[in-house]
């Protein structure tokens, strides 16, 4: 009797499992979550080290962390503390508006950098396509379906050379008549009785 081991690696899910692995896109997901996490942790450095202490000495006098207001004294009174830690050791309770607000400016400056990389990402691809198009360097259209001759029952389109079937009045890609004429059996064709008679 085969083991649980070989009887999971014969399974379809263990397969499909696999394939799930191999795709390029889970590859494509590991190397982003590594380098957002690295370029996070660049941002945050930049916010607590080198954008708030000089932010903290205009608002609060000191770093900007350690301005929080004293809801309620602790355990020693008239005691003043000099950073958070010293107050709630004291078993005071404090509103940490630094930290709010230290929190509040590595946000904004992660939303804006991801602003401005997306931003221009997108304008060079946009630069790029309307070059692209102006000078005609031959590259392939997406939107244009591939050429393909025409056999059995269909044709080729003239104007976009898609394969279309042969008795086709306009084609369904670029939707150009393909006979001058209207085939006779259209022409033809008894109009649908009206359900409502009007007098």
């Amino acid at each position: 009797m085969p083991g649980i081991t070989e009887r999971v690696k014969k399974s379809g899910v263990w397969t499909n499992f696999v394939e799930f692995i191999q795709r390029g896109n889970i590859i494509d997901l590991g190397v982003g979550l590594v380098i957002g996490g690295a370029f996070s942790k660049v941002l945050g450095s930049f916010v607590d080290d080198i954008l708030t202490p000089p932010l903290g000495l205009v608002i609060s006098g000191s770093n900007l962390e350690n301005w929080f207001i004293v809801l309620r004294q602790g355990k020693t009174p008239g005691q003043k503390y000099e950073t958070i830690e010293e107050a709630q050791g004291d078993g005071a309770v404090t509103e940490n508006v630094g930290r709010f607000l230290q929190t509040a400016l590595n946000f904004l400056l992660v939303a804006i950098t991801l602003f401005v990389i997306v931003y221009s990402y997108t304008k060079v691809k946009e630069f790029r396509e309307a070059r692209r198009l102006k000078h005609g360097n031959g590259a392939v259209d997406a939107t244009k379906p591939e050429p393909a001759p025409a056999s059995g029952a269909t044709r080729t389109c003239p104007w976009c050379d898609a394969n279309v079937p042969i008795k086709a009045v306009k084609c369904m890609y670029c939707t150009s008549f393909l006979h001058e004429k209207v085939p006779a059996e259209l022409l033809n064709k008894q109009p649908q009785t009206s359900l409502i008679t009007l007098e």
